[in-house]
């Protein structure tokens, strides 16, 4: 269950982080608490649906339908932040305006609402199936206990992050705000926080150090003997106690937590601890807490790129803009929507099947340092059939990232029998660390050598595919010649621009404003084959006579300085002040250029 709505919560996150918060709320207020009011009494009723009767009578109904339901809380909370703008709201909260991440706490906290409706309905269906039977209110104050840990680093950074933004200091904001900056910064604090997070959570969760007596002195000297530097040895209160699990926690050893619930201790003799205590320290062995810190960190810059391609392609693409049409909506609007949810599918997927690899191979591997540091399978087998059995008859239950217990047990038996399995499963974890280590260095070269300005050429690709297009429809209309060629004037294609511009002259001779964009980019141009200031001089003439502008009267002062005239160009532009006095401004700059000797080209 934590370990899902870890994956919940981080989907949670995403949504509400990535999410822009409105100018004005779609609809009023009035109209968004009533249609609040009423998804969340049809919410209730699904949940009182799902529970009520004798359809969830197996560990496995169970958690089914909790999963469900977490994904009907996530849809909810999406339908509140994309329909109902419940940031906005969020966002008048005193201190928002300061701190943003108070914005996104109060949606996690409107999550954890729904959670609690579901912990509510769920309560004596948990009773009933795992003979445990808690008050409305432990019950949930307990699954708070257990999943609030699991957005403290997000809250601590965040917290920390505007703290920072809020002091005098301009050099610190600058950081901050700087490309490098801001992921150095969290990749720093992320793992100092990772250091001290155990302290933090063994204080959340109520664990206490375990009692001096023969239990405890039994799992130190089997510590010593496997070498294992740890803190403590803890008693974790999970569910009360009565969860049948143990855990290890802390990346070094001054940090470092041995957990055990009371009801695995109760039930398992000394060999199975033993057994359990050799799992866990193969996960410390192995450096298991390490690389799932490696493969958070590493998903952060998958998404990066991820969102850059992605964006990049919706940005390149006939469909996209037509479905922002559609929906009437800005395309940065549909843009951001499109991606947030394309992101999200990104994040379940590499959470449930790469993470989730890990994940289980890891425990795979912890069982298997049981099997050699033990030299026998038969104490971490008899410690799982007993776990299963205990806890509701689980055997069969699949687990995303554990494997069931029965694979675990048939996977143990078949490498008690043939030890090459175990050598062989250890080849193909780090087979697949290499090559997601390879993986993120594409990544990191793919973000490097990516260009700044990736998604501001994509529009505009867009735009020159549809003109050319458009040219080839409509032949023989001039202003799809024109705006190509503005476009490619633009993206400073000048050669492109140029023939663009002489077929749109053919259609209209006597354009003025073709006229004079061929002569601004003969001016203009960087490259000498392209560049012509005698026929730019000719056109911006033509120009002029045609159609007197300002900006045509500045295309004709530049001729003229160009072709040695810096008297002619000074009276041309003294015109385009006459004709345009708004842009009086500009237009003297350009003069400057033209009375002082040796000034650089426009």
């Amino acid at each position: 269950m934590i370990y899902n709505n870890l994956i919940y919560l981080v989907v949670v996150i995403f949504i509400l982080t990535t999410n822009s918060i409105p100018d004005k709320p779609l609809l009023n207020a009035g109209v968004t608490a009533l249609l609040f009011t009423l998804k969340t009494g049809v919410f209730i009723l699904l949940v009182t649906l799902t529970h009520r009767g004798n359809r969830i009578n197996r560990a496995s109904d169970y958690f089914s339908a909790e999963l469900k339901l977490s994904i009907l809380a996530i849809v909810s909370l999406a339908m509140d932040v994309y329909f109902l703008d419940c940031q906005y709201y969020f966002a008048l909260l005193p201190g928002a305006a300061s701190l943003p991440v108070l914005t996104n706490l109060a949606g996690v906290l409107l999550f954890f609402f729904y959670l609690c409706l579901i912990w509510h309905g769920a309560r004596r269906n948990y009773g009933y199936i795992f003979g445990r039977y808690h008050s409305s209110a432990t019950f949930i104050k307990t699954n708070l206990k257990n999943n609030i840990p699991t957005i403290l680093p997000w809250l601590i950074l965040s917290l920390l992050a505007d703290g920072l933004m809020l002091l005098p200091f301009p050099g610190i904001k600058n950081v901050l705000q700087s490309a490098w900056g801001e992921p150095v910064f969290f990749f720093v604090f992320f793992i100092l926080l990772a250091i001290a997070f155990p302290e933090i959570i063994r204080h959340l969760w109520g664990c206490k150090s375990m009692e001096q007596g023969i239990v405890r002195r039994h799992i130190e000297e089997f510590s010593r003997h496997q070498e294992l530097k740890y803190a403590d040895i803890l008693i974790w209160p999970l569910f009360e106690g009565l969860v049948l699990t143990a855990g290890v926690m802390g990346l070094i050893g001054r940090f470092r937590y041995i957990l055990f619930t009371p009801a695995l201790l109760r039930n398992l003799t000394f060999d199975e601890i033993d057994a359990v205590m050799a799992h866990e320290i193969g996960h410390v062995k192995r450096y298991h807490l390490q690389l799932y810190i490696f493969l958070l960190l590493g998903f952060s810059l998958i998404a990066q790129l991820g969102s850059y391609l992605f964006m990049y392609a919706l940005l390149k693409s006939n469909y996209f803009y037509e479905f922002s049409t559609f929906l009437g909506k800005k395309t940065d609007t549909v843009l951001i929507f499109i991606s947030t949810f394309a992101l999200l599918l990104l994040l379940i997927f590499y959470f449930r099947f790469i993470f989730g690899f890990f994940m289980r191979n890891f425990e795979r591997q912890a069982d298997l340092h049981a099997l050699e540091s033990m030299g026998s399978s038969q104490g971490i087998i008899d410690a799982l059939e007993k776990v299963a059995w205990l806890s509701g008859n689980i055997r069969e239950l699949p687990s995303w990232h554990h494997f069931g217990i029965a694979e675990r047990v048939d996977f143990l038996n078949r490498c008690g029998h043939d030890h090459r399995l175990v050598r062989k499963h250890h080849r193909k974890v780090y087979g697949a660390l290499v090559l997601y280590m390879l993986l993120l260095i594409g990544t990191g070269v793919a973000l490097w050598k990516m260009p700044d300005d990736l998604l501001q050429r994509a529009p505009l690709d867009h735009l020159t595919r549809l003109y050319q297009e458009k040219t080839r429809e409509e032949p023989q209309n001039f202003l799809w010649y024109q705006l190509l060629g503005d476009l490619q004037q633009e993206r400073k294609y000048y050669a492109e621009a140029v023939v663009s511009y002489e077929k749109g002259l053919q259609i209209v001779p006597d354009n003025p404003d073709i006229l004079n964009n061929l002569a601004w980019v003969l001016l203009i141009a960087e490259d000498a084959d392209v560049r012509d200031p005698q026929r730019a001089l000719s056109l911006a003439l033509r120009a002029v006579s045609i159609k007197s502008e300002g900006y045509i009267w500045d295309t004709l002062a530049l001729a003229y300085w160009q072709n040695g005239s810096a008297d002619k160009a000074l009276k041309a532009e003294t015109q385009a002040i006459t004709v345009d006095p708004e842009n009086r401004q500009y237009y003297e700059k350009q003069m400057g250029k033209y009375i002082l000797p040796g000034s650089p080209l426009k």
